[in-house]
């Protein structure tokens, strides 16, 4: 029996080079399989093993004063989710390119607002914005209803994504990501640029789909392994937002581009496939022909 694991954490953190080392050393001698980032502002990771592997790297992880009270979500695994363990040391445990913004998540960040409290807003009808701090892949195939998308490329594009959420400065805002990593810094990036009230989905929107299946998020959550996205009720009887990048057909089905030099990660359906190949465009696919 297989467990994957996800868990985070911002504190300060004098040693996390020699970090580093220990956690590949203790991953390597449990057999798991992931990748854990560590940096001087703390540690974010998802790894996979047998149940008493995990178990064990567990322990050792929360016996740190430090990550006493991390929080850990946990799934089940196949052995299959990662092809290998990478564990290696950052600038920032998710890059945002706010190294230069004094952006300390210990010490400012958006208010937590349990997924309990989530769905009884929702349910009685309080007025908040939902901001969606995830890439524009990941939206595409599974968000919260009348939610934002700012349209990140990546994280890296926060700063010019704020921009262009200026009239939600005087309202109440909610940021949610996938496991609450991004938007520790996400929201207090946004009350540094003078958001006056501002919220976060806590522990992410894994956990909000955990208690509330097929509710107020709608489809499927992506995810960074070769699962690529979870279905939580199980039935797979979710509503299916995500259509086709190439006819807006009705798809779940992510690939990359078969043309290596662009490589894109993109939507596409059946037809599609069978009539284009694994190609996002027909420019792609002509340059592919030409090198063949």
């Amino acid at each position: 029996m297989f467990e994957i694991i996800l868990y985070y954490k911002y504190t300060p953190l004098e040693d996390a080079k020699k970090l580093v080392e220990a956690q590949r050393a203790l991953c390597e001698r449990l057999g798991l399989k992931g990748r854990i980032l560590i940096a001087d502002e703390g540690m974010n990771g998802t790894v996979e093993g047998t149940k008493e592997a995990i178990a064990k790297y567990s322990a050792v992880l929360t016996a740190d004063p430090r990550f006493a009270d991390i929080n850990i979500k946990r799934s089940v695994g196949d052995g299959t989710s990662f092809p290998k363990l990478k564990v290696k040391y950052r600038t920032e445990i998710v890059s945002g390119h706010l190294e230069d913004e004094d952006v300390k998540p210990w010490e400012t960040t958006g208010k937590h607002l349990s997924a309990d409290d989530l769905q009884s807003w929702i349910e009685k009808g309080e007025e908040f914005t939902i901001v969606d701090m995830r890439n524009d892949y990941e939206y595409k195939i599974g968000h919260f209803e009348n939610s934002i998308n700012p349209g990140m490329d990546n994280f890296r594009d926060l700063k010019s994504a704020v921009k262009g959420l200026t009239e939600l400065k005087n309202k109440k805002v909610l940021t949610v990501c996938t496991g609450g990593v991004r938007c520790e810094k996400a929201s207090g990036y946004l009350i540094k640029e003078g958001f006056e009230d501002v919220y976060q989905l806590e522990h992410g929107i894994v956990t909000y789909m955990e208690k509330y299946p097929n509710k107020a998020f709608k489809g499927k959550l992506y995810v960074f392994d070769n699962r690529v996205a979870m279905d939580f009720d199980g039935a797979d009887n979710h509503t299916v937002v995500a259509t086709c990048d190439l006819c807006d057909a009705s798809t779940e089905h992510y690939v990359n581009c078969k043309n290596k030099l662009c490589n894109k990660h993109f939507l596409i359906c059946t037809p599609c496939s069978n009539e284009q190949g694994l190609f996002c465009s027909d420019a792609c696919k002509e340059k592919m022909m030409e090198i063949v």
